[in-house]
């Protein structure tokens, strides 16, 4: 999974009531984790003792893979601009 936030569906429920997901109850994620969805701030917070632990795990894992995510190209990356950066450097040595 990633980042992104996950769209909500009409068969999810909020995970503190279980209210479904229909025409006047729009459900959202949390903010942090992405995994579950509320219905109200109320039962946001009501439920936050029963997945405190976990959200902050997942949140965790998130950020990791932003942190960490290795870039499709960059400056460096090839051979090319490798060779190209060791003759700007070796310049300036004495």
């Amino acid at each position: 999974m990633s980042a992104d936030k996950i769209e909500a569906d009409t068969t999810s429920c909020c995970a503190s009531c279980g209210v479904t997901a229909v025409d006047d109850v729009r459900l959202k994620n949390c903010n942090a984790c992405y995994l579950v969805k509320y219905c109200s701030i109320k039962c946001q917070k009501d439920h936050r003792p029963q997945h405190k632990k976990e959200c902050r795990k997942r949140a965790a894992e998130l950020r990791d893979e932003i942190l960490f995510k290795q870039p499709e190209s960059s400056f460096f990356g090839d051979a090319r601009s490798a060779a190209y950066l060791c003759r700007l450097t070796s310049k300036n040595l004495p």
